[in-house]
C-alpha cells in the first residue's frame, strides 16, 4: 500500500479547479464570467480571480458551483485539493520530527 508521500511524488500537475471551470463549464455553455458571478451571487471579480486560478475555490464555492452546474460540491473541493496539494509539494519540504517510521 502506497504511503501518503509516495502518492504525492507520483502527483502530476492538476488543473486548477477555475480552469476546469473555464474549459468545462463557462465556454461550451457559452455563459460569461460576468453571468456566472451573477448566477452564484459572487462578484464578477470573485469568479474572474478564480478562473484565472489566482484564488482558490472555497467549500463555499463549491456548493454555489454545484447547485449553478449540476455537479456535486466534493468534485470542486477534491480539484482544490488536489491542485493544492501539488502545489504544496514542489515547494521545499519543511523539517519536522518522524513520529512514525514506515512499515518494512
Amino acid at each position: 500500500m502506497a504511503t501518503i508521500t509516495e502518492k504525492a511524488s507520483r502527483m502530476h500537475n492538476p488543473a486548477h479547479p477555475g480552469e476546469i471551470l473555464r474549459e468545462m463549464y463557462l465556454k461550451p455553455l457559452n455563459i460569461t464570467v460576468t453571468q456566472a458571478a451573477k448566477a452564484l451571487g459572487v462578484s464578477r471579480k470573485h469568479v474572474s480571480a478564480i478562473v484565472n486560478g489566482r484564488a482558490p475555490v472555497t467549500p463555499d464555492m463549491a456548493l454555489r458551483l454545484a447547485s449553478a452546474f449540476a455537479t456535486e460540491p466534493e468534485l470542486w473541493v477534491n480539484m482544490q485539493a488536489q491542485y493544492d496539494l501539488w502545489a504544496v509539494s514542489r515547494q521545499a519540504r519543511p523539517k519536522v520530527k518522524v513520529l512514525v517510521k514506515k512499515a518494512a
